[in-house]
């Protein structure tokens, strides 16, 4: 009988939810994003699995929550439309960021500003442990993502310039840089396809 291999992809369960919040949280631990929003590590370290806890309870259906089978890359997509959390989502983002909040919520505002205008899948989060990075794992669940969604448009942003050749090679394509106001990240809007 053939082993499963480690870059398959399905769907997270929430018996999955300690170990993608785990492996998010590593994937993270020295993103520009992460380290601007929470500029101190010990309390980057503290509230960092708040905020995947709450990025993978946000992911609930319509959207998908994709991990790979030993949960070493995962990534959390929003569907089309989806619908927001108005107050109450703006309560969690309270609770998971702390002191942060501003900059946090100076982020998704940013975020949302460059979205295209026609209906997208959302790639809101994508991340591989970084014991496995360079295993094909993170390729592997982005493309298992791409893969459902069909010729549907897909949208990401990425705030390493390191990643967007390896988005390149999953057919996205660089639509826009910017800046988040008040001396934040730097931004690269990626979509597919070509809008």
């Amino acid at each position: 009988m053939e082993r499963p291999k480690l870059t398959e992809v399905r769907e997270a369960t929430l018996a999955d939810k300690p170990r993608v919040v785990a492996t998010l949280t590593r994937a993270f631990e020295t993103d520009p994003i992460f380290d601007w929003v929470f500029p101190d590590p010990a309390v980057r370290a503290r509230r960092g699995p708040k905020v995947f806890d709450m990025f993978f309870d946000a992911n609930a259906a319509p959207n998908m929550r994709l991990v790979t089978l030993d949960c070493g890359a995962a990534t959390l997509w929003h569907a089309p439309n989806a619908p927001e959390g108005g107050l109450r989502e703006l309560w969690r983002v309270w609770r998971a960021a702390g002191s942060a909040f501003f900059r946090f919520k100076r982020i998704g505002d940013s975020v949302e500003a460059h979205f295209p205008p026609q209906p997208f899948w959302y790639l809101h989060i994508a991340g591989a442990d970084p014991a496995h990075q360079g295993e094909g794992l993170g390729a592997a669940v982005v493309q298992g993502g791409l893969d459902r969604i069909g010729k549907a448009t897909a949208y990401l942003e990425t705030g390493k310039q390191a990643n967007i050749g390896f988005y390149e090679k999953l057919g996205f394509r660089v639509r826009d840089e910017w800046d988040v106001p008040g001396g934040g990240p730097h931004f690269w809007s990626m979509i597919r396809p070509q809008d």
